[in-house]
């Protein structure tokens, strides 16, 4: 293995543990200068979980573009680029792009129904019940179990393809810087990692994308890169694409990958407490923006890259220094790191070896905080412990980082012994977890959502999921079922449409006939704080079960969440009418953006059949190249703009500290009670 790969192996340690654990004492460092001279301790469980729910949102925004760039979003997406032409990141990225923005009419029903939550399982547990709770955090848990496998997987095979490094040691290495950072810092501390990942991640993408259309001497430009798949397309035509071409949107098989994409990514997006988390850390009146804002940002990344990458790997098929990619190469996702090797020798090895690492341990971060609040408030603090202090939570948050960093090594080990890929995890995410989406959606935002219509609608159709692609995967091999012949496009399809269809069919249907009339008091009083909660009319069972010391804890910490997000401040930006107008908001516009991006633009095209010319592509390169800038501005600069006073405030402590030692700490204002 070592004698094929382009970079030695102790470049793939010294990436995955050398550079994972400069981050963690970086991010450790920027954890202790917040502590120092701002108002957020992450020693408060509210801080360390939520990040004081007081996050503006282009940082969060940062954070959903980081959460959301796994190790699929570089591999996958290069891979059906590879596979089917500019079709594939089209239907990738696009594909992943629509869920965020829906989230964001989630996030705020989130905020208008439980504004002081956790996690999205605690308000199905009080709304639902005890049932309910348990049926859906198997979906919970499950969805990150998932979400976390592709992560390693995809990291390890790319670190193992370029290095040779141990795929064994990568599974387990991989997580353990990140679990570092995340225990000490918390929410924050993953944001801010988020922000910085983000920032390096855009950098390198664009190192790649001026090399591929501007200075490489093997493609160099659109019009070289156009010839090149022109001849790609002649000595090897890609089925199922008008007249086998690579750069039309006519792609029988790109199209069916697209609709798996679609389901597979509601079920990770709308199931994954990782966007809920992002939802609950923001700010109420920003929430909206920061998913509408994050959702387009993001976009850029897999569209671009995989143009950039993917399309490089066909179009050097014929070159010495590109070498032949086997099916498996291809469903591990390997395309994108070979043309890297083939543009750039090592230097483009090392660059996307380090792409990886930082994609991998941003969305890790992201799902070990995520299951670190699930297992807490939960499992812990609902079912062992319901009278829990805060330091007992915050001891069980950090067990429970550290446990899960574990899980998901031992996780990406038993897939990667069984034979099972990164990309056959993608296509499968939506058999198993598709079905959970609409009862979960229908339960934060509407009133008469049916209790039992979930539950049978969630059960139903993962049972409806599993059984279609069984059966389609029997009745298209010849009764033969493994891993391989289960993996196809028509069988994964099957599965994902059964699955999601049926527990939503279930669902909505259900709750039309018998519709609840729920009027959201209960969840609105999760954790919330006592001087908010003195009608008399309070539910019985929010007031006993909902209200530990964590409550006691939020009461003493709200007047001072943030220099500028004050009590005074929570409660009008809690207001009904504009969260109510802020949802609309959401409603439209993500709705108007799905039709663009999934119906407009693509099937126009597909149902033409055209096939661009050498115009056309430049034109579909360049919209990539400016659409990456204008998501590279929104959540790399904007963020740093909007903290701008906060950075003075830091600075100004700083400078205190270093003239006048001991005076830079900084010191909460006295403020009237609450």
């Amino acid at each position: 293995m070592s004698d094929a790969t382009v970079l030695p192996q102790g470049a793939g340690y010294g990436v995955v543990v050398g550079i994972g654990l400069f981050f963690s004492a970086f991010m450790i460092g920027l954890t202790a200068v917040q502590a120092r001279y701002t108002s957020f301790s992450p020693s408060s469980s509210e801080e360390f979980s939520s990040a004081s729910r007081s996050v503006k949102p282009g940082l969060i925004a940062a954070g959903i573009v980081s959460a959301w760039t796994w190790a699929a979003t570089l591999l996958q997406s290069s891979a059906v680029a590879y596979k089917y032409g500019i079709s594939g990141p089209w239907w990738y990225a696009s594909g992943a792009t629509i869920q965020v923005l829906l989230f964001a009419m989630i996030a705020a029903k989130l905020k208008l129904n439980a504004p002081f939550a956790h996690t999205w399982l605690e308000v199905v547990g009080a709304r639902w019940g005890k049932a309910a709770h348990l049926v859906f955090m198997f979906f919970g848990l499950a969805t990150n179990i998932i979400v976390s496998s592709m992560l390693i997987l995809g990291g390890s095979a790319t670190v193992t393809d370029l290095t040779g490094m141990s795929t064994i040691a990568a599974c387990f290495l991989i997580p353990l810087g990140v679990a570092i950072y995340v225990v000490v810092g918390g929410m924050r501390s993953t944001l801010l990692c988020d922000y910085t990942h983000t920032t390096v991640l855009f950098a390198i993408i664009f190192t790649f994308v001026f090399t591929v259309y501007a200075t490489s001497d093997k493609i160099g430009s659109p019009s070289k890169m156009y010839d090149l798949l022109t001849t790609a397309a002649q000595q090897a035509p890609v089925s199922g694409n008008a007249h086998g071409s690579y750069v039309t949107m006519r792609s029988k098989n790109g199209l069916i990958f697209g609709v798996i994409n679609i389901i597979g990514n509601f079920a990770t997006v709308f199931q994954d407490q990782a966007y809920f988390q992002r939802a609950i850390a923001s700010r109420p009146s920003t929430t909206v923006k920061a998913y509408l804002l994050g959702g387009l940002a993001w976009f850029a990344i897999p569209f671009t890259l995989a143009t950039t990458l993917g399309l490089s790997a066909v179009a050097l098929r014929n070159d010495p220094a590109m070498r032949p990619l086997s099916a498996a190469d291809v469903s591990a996702g390997l395309p994108a790191a070979a043309a890297a090797s083939a543009l750039l020798g090592k230097a483009g090895a090392s660059a996307l070896l380090v792409l990886l690492f930082l994609a991998v341990t941003s969305a890790t971060s992201a799902e070990l905080i995520a299951v670190s609040s699930l297992l807490t408030y939960d499992v812990y603090k609902r079912y062992i412990n319901p009278a829990a202090t805060e330091t007992q939570i915050m001891r069980v948050s950090h067990l429970m980082v550290a446990f899960y960093a574990l899980v998901i090594g031992l996780a990406g080990l038993i897939f990667f012994y069984i034979g099972v890929s990164m990309g056959w995890l993608y296509t499968f995410m939506g058999v198993i977890l598709g079905s959970g989406v609409a009862p979960i959606a229908l339960c934060i935002t509407w009133s008469k959502a049916n209790r039992m219509g979930c539950i049978i609608g969630a059960a139903a159709g993962f049972a409806a999921g599993i059984v279609a692609w069984l059966v389609t995967t029997s009745t298209l091999n010849g009764g033969v079922i493994n891993v391989t012949t289960s993996g196809g496009d028509l069988e994964m399809l099957a599965g994902n449409l059964a699955s999601i269809g049926v527990g939503g069919i279930i669902a909505t249907a259900t709750s039309y006939i018998w519709p609840e009339n729920y009027d959201f008091e209960s969840t609105r009083a999760i954790n919330r704080p006592a001087p908010t909660s003195t009608e008399s009319d309070e539910p019985k069972e929010a007031t006993e079960k909902d209200r530990p010391s964590i409550e006691k804890k939020i009461q003493e910490k709200a007047p001072s969440v943030a220099d500028s997000f004050d009590a005074v401040e929570v409660e009008d930006e809690l207001d009904p009418v504009a969260l109510n107008k802020a949802y609309n908001f959401a409603a439209w516009s993500s709705l108007v953006l799905l039709v663009v991006l999934i119906i407009l633009i693509p099937l126009p095209l597909f149902f033409a059949s055209t096939i661009y010319g050498k115009a056309g592509y430049t034109t579909w390169v360049v919209i990539g190249i400016i659409w990456t800038f204008i998501s590279a501005f929104s959540v790399v600069l904007y963020p740093l703009w909007e903290s701008r006073d906060a950075l003075g405030l830091i600075s100004k402590g700083i400078i205190k500290d270093i003239f006048a030692r001991g005076s830079g700490k900084y010191v909460e204002p006295a403020r009237e009670a609450a």
